[in-house]
């Protein structure tokens, strides 16, 4: 049993943190303070260390020389990207931004422990003709190995990609809808890259304010800016030698991707304030839901940086085309929380089954992951209804429909018959604008196996306006 060591100063902060991993299986011990932690433990015998970064006395940063090798994954609350670029050029293994959900941090501190185990555990005499065919062996565990569940064809071939791209230093953008499970696709990347023991530092473009965005990317100067008391480091210049993910990259303003784009070409930045360029050795993986090339034509992206990314992109495909995935992440993560919250008895009712293969999952694996935590939560008794899981979706009549992704079998009843050509979305824009006139919201979603809320929230983002006409009103 993994043996991790909390040093935290705030007592509700460490004790629920205790609670968490001793629940999923840790041993824990825990201090107060790095002086309090040296004087009661050996700190190099712990698996991992898990360090707030502000701590009466010494920072937890001072745990790094001390821990022998042991990683020391850090806790920041305070201007948390540029703490956590600090913190991991002085050798923590990671950073975690408070607050953190619990998921967030159960999957940091498994990754950390496994990968140390690993490093610790592959002999330095191995030859390399040994070492090519035991890695072709640990690639050969597919997902496995690249840590996402699902074998429907579409993800088979996404694994086919990461396996092939992944050894070299190529820019790759990853594209797919918000929830899809982008990062997961970037980590592996970088796992089964040679830059796996490198940082992999991840940024969400969308969560920072526009005005620290490149002061946040590429540091600055003392006096560069009002507030900017001393000089900071960039997390690109944190992510050299590593990876460098960049969520949400179509957020990025464009003077930013100005800098990002001088960075692909010569591998070099300019911290803000600064004339001095230096250089950095960095793999960009970008992800964004968003097409890129429509906004480079409208002049919102930087064409010449959207062809840098494209060197090679990998697709995501939504929830809802993945077939009978949707079970077997369905049953993933109510094993995860079942172990969690301390249940073992719980299974899902026919009907549950049943909403989670017709349910079209707009918000996707994210949305799907948190229907079966809240019902974990508030089941009652052992087996996890449809409505315990809150899909709002008409059941009677699909039964028989197993193989359903997306649009039920009722709903060809129309004229337009679908073809390999068009995709559900185009299915979907199809149906509704041919039978808009003449059918009623509630109508047109009991046809399509939606709710009158899912309805919306497609036209929506399709941008199809309903039409102002009696028949629409239902």
């Amino acid at each position: 049993m993994p043996h991790i060591l909390i040093v935290e100063d705030e007592t509700i902060i460490r004790s629920a943190l205790r609670r968490l991993l001793e629940r999923n299986q840790y041993q824990v011990s825990e201090a107060g303070s790095v002086q309090e932690a040296q004087e009661r433990f050996s700190i190099p015998s712990f698996d991992l260390i898990v360090s707030d970064l502000r701590l009466p006395g010494a920072p937890g940063t001072e745990l790094i020389k001390h821990s022998e090798g042991t990683p020391v994954l850090i806790m920041t609350s305070y201007a948390s990207l540029r703490s956590a670029v600090d913190s991991m050029k002085m050798g923590a293994v990671d950073y975690i931004a408070k607050p953190f959900d619990h998921d967030e941090m159960l999957k940091a501190v498994a990754r950390i422990l496994r990968d140390h185990q690993e490093s610790r555990h592959i002999p330095s005499e191995r030859s390399n003709a040994n070492s090519s065919r035991n890695s072709e062996k640990a690639v050969d565990n597919s997902n496995g190995e690249i840590g996402i569940i699902g074998s429907c064809p579409a993800m088979q071939e996404l694994y086919s990609k990461i396996r092939k791209v992944a050894p070299t230093d190529s820019n790759v953008l990853i594209q797919g809808e918000s929830g899809t499970g982008k990062e997961l696709v970037a980590r592996a990347l970088h796992n089964l890259s040679r830059r796996a023991k490198a940082p992999l530092i991840s940024v969400n473009c969308a969560a920072i304010p526009e005005s620290l965005i490149e002061s946040e990317l590429f540091g600055h100067e003392k006096g560069a800016f009002t507030g900017a008391s001393a000089g900071r480091a960039g997390l690109v210049e944190a992510a050299d030698g590593g990876t460098l993910f960049l969520d949400e990259i179509g957020e990025l303003p464009l003077e930013a991707q100005a800098r990002l784009l001088r960075v692909l070409q010569e591998g070099e930045i300019r911290r803000v304030g600064s004339v001095q360029s230096q250089k950095v050795d960095v793999r960009l993986i970008a992800a964004t839901h968003r097409d890129l090339k429509g906004l480079a034509k409208i002049g919102q992206f930087r064409e010449d940086l959207y062809y840098r990314l494209h060197v090679i992109a990998l697709k995501l495909p939504a929830l809802r085309e993945r077939g009978a995935d949707v079970s077997e992440i369905a049953r993933a993560f109510l094993l995860r929380q079942c172990m969690r919250q301390g249940r073992e008895d719980l299974y899902f009712a026919p009907d549950a089954e049943q909403a989670i293969r017709h349910y079209p999952w707009p918000g996707n694996v994210r949305e799907l992951e948190n229907a079966i935590e809240r019902a974990v939560i508030l089941c009652e008794s052992t087996a996890i209804s449809a409505e315990l899981l809150g899909i709002d979706i008409e059941l009677s009549g699909l039964e028989e429909d197993d193989d359903f992704v997306g649009l039920p079998a009722q709903a060809s009843n129309s004229s337009l018959e679908p073809t390999e050509d068009l995709s559900l979305e185009d299915y979907f824009q199809h149906f509704v604008l041919e039978h808009q006139d003449h059918m009623t919201e509630t109508e047109l979603a009991r046809k399509l196996g939606i709710s009158r809320k899912c309805l919306w929230e497609r036209r929506q983002r399709l941008g199809i306006p309903r039409r102002k006409s009696g028949a629409t009103t239902g």
